[in-house]
């Protein structure tokens, strides 16, 4: 009986990396489309911000961005493969909490237009050409 019991749980531990394995997968798709969202969500700040302010604003940004790589790095660790099937949502939207202030409305920068182009106009006295030496 016991090497039964011993042969089921060494069957079933593969499944449970697997699951751990796909887990992670998941978290981290979801990191990077934070990340992502996060370099568009500052991009967009350093070009409403004025050219006396980007500094700040970068070190700032700079400074989100570590936060964000250090929440990650310790939630891919945090994935445990004893963790039950039924509890890995919850484990996901735990970390989906925890990098929720790195999410915020993507702000809409006005495009202005460029400047229609001059025509270019030959120069006053006319093409000259050189004869060949």
């Amino acid at each position: 009986m016991r090497s039964g019991l011993l042969l089921l749980a060494l069957l079933a531990a593969p499944a449970f990396a697997q699951d751990a394995g796909i887990q992670k997968q998941l978290i981290e798709r979801q990191q990077r489309t934070d990340a992502f969202n996060l370099q568009l969500k500052q991009s967009q700040e350093t070009l409403s911000a004025p050219p006396a302010a980007r500094p700040g604003v970068e070190a700032r940004q700079f400074s989100d961005r570590q936060r964000l790589e250090n929440i990650s790095d310790q939630q891919l660790r945090d994935v445990q493969a004893a963790t039950p099937q039924t509890l890995r949502p919850y484990e996901r939207q735990k970390a989906d909490m925890e990098r929720q202030p790195f999410r915020g409305p993507v702000i809409e920068v006005p495009v202005q237009p460029a400047p229609k182009a001059s025509p270019i106009l030959p120069p006053p006295g006319g093409i000259q050409l050189e004869a060949p030496r």
